[in-house]
Order: structure tokens, then C-alpha cells, then sequence
């Protein structure tokens, strides 16, 4: 029986402070594995124009939230980072989140929860991070950014920045039991 020893690191507080370490430990399981394809989550695109510096050479895949995400006709991305992203060979990904949608609109309207809200509230008992890694790599898939079932790293955060990092192999959000998770490389220990 063989066996395959990773170093998982934990940090002690989540959040942006932690966003450098993350994107070093992910480069360098990234070359370990020779994995070429990123998934970045970043709402500003602060994060995602970080990680299309540290993984030049990579396909890298930054996803945002939803134009009207934090309120109608707005769009988080700033243009620096957008412009970053982009000029660095990036690619973005701005669409609906896997796990809300329609269904956050029954919630708020009718103040009951569905399904997919259900599966994010019971991914966040691993961390925030944990569940937006998972989350992305279902849009990146729906998307046809990234291949199904082909390793990938992706990488999220606790509020901003970037805390937590998975090899996955993602899913379509319409096969999401598919999805795996390989390996976790990076989490905040609390969040």
C-alpha cells in the first residue's frame, strides 16, 4: 500500500495577512504535481491581480462575484485590477455563485432556505475558504474554464485576501458529487 505525505499548513488567523503564504504554497505544490491550471476567488480583483503575478506561466482563472452582488449594477472588480488581471494573462470569470442564485432570492423573498444554501452553510463548517474553493470550481467548470475531473488548485479567503488553498478536481455545479478533493494545502486553523 502506498502512500502520499503533504504538508498542510494552518493558520492561526484567517485573512489577507495570510495571501502571500498561500499563493507560495500553492505555486509550489503546483509545480510538484506539474498542475497548470489556478483557480483564484477575488471580489476586488486585488487578490487575482496578486496571483497572476505569482503564477506566470499558468492558467490562471480568477473568479468574482456577480454584477449586482452587493447591490444592483455594481461591479466589485476595480478597473486596476481588472486591467491587471487581464495584461498579466489572467482570465475572469464574473457569473452567478454555485451556491446561491435563484435559491438566495427564494430566501430572502420568502425567508426559507433550498438546497444549494443548505450545501454552502455545511461547507463553511470546514472554513469560508473551504467552501468558495469548492464553489469556484464548479463556476470555472460551468464555464468551461477548467476540465472536469483534471487536477486544479484553487485558492479562497476569509473575508479578503487569501487563507485557504485545495487541489480539487472540479465538477459542473449539475454533477457537484462528482467534484473531489484531492488534498488541502492551506486553511486558517478558526474562522
Amino acid at each position: 500500500m502506498s502512500e502520499i505525505a503533504v504538508q498542510t499548513v494552518y493558520f492561526e488567523q484567517p485573512g489577507r495577512q495570510n495571501t502571500a503564504r498561500t499563493l507560495d504554497i500553492a505555486r509550489q505544490r503546483a509545480e510538484q504535481l506539474h498542475i497548470s491550471t489556478i483557480l483564484v476567488a477575488s471580489s476586488t480583483g486585488e487578490t487575482g491581480a496578486h496571483a497572476v503575478k505569482a503564477f506566470q506561466q499558468y492558467d490562471v482563472v480568477v473568479v468574482s462575484h456577480a454584477a449586482g452582488f452587493r447591490a444592483p449594477n455594481t461591479q466589485e472588480i476595480l478597473p486596476e485590477h481588472r486591467t491587471a488581471i487581464e495584461t498579466g494573462g489572467g482570465k475572469l470569470l464574473t457569473c452567478q455563485h454555485a451556491f446561491g442564485g435563484v435559491n438566495r432570492a427564494v430566501r430572502k423573498k420568502m425567508n426559507t432556505y433550498l438546497t444549494d444554501e443548505i450545501i454552502a452553510q455545511t461547507l463553511r463548517t470546514f472554513g469560508e475558504g473551504t467552501k468558495v474553493c469548492i464553489e469556484i470550481a464548479l463556476m470555472a467548470a460551468d464555464a468551461g474554464l477548467v476540465k472536469v475531473g483534471e487536477p486544479c488548485i484553487a485558492i479562497a479567503g476569509t473575508g479578503r485576501g487569501a487563507d485557504t488553498a485545495y487541489v480539487l478536481a472540479p465538477a459542473n455545479t449539475y454533477t457537484f458529487f462528482d467534484l473531489r478533493i484531492m488534498e488541502l494545502l492551506a486553511k486558517p486553523r478558526l474562522d
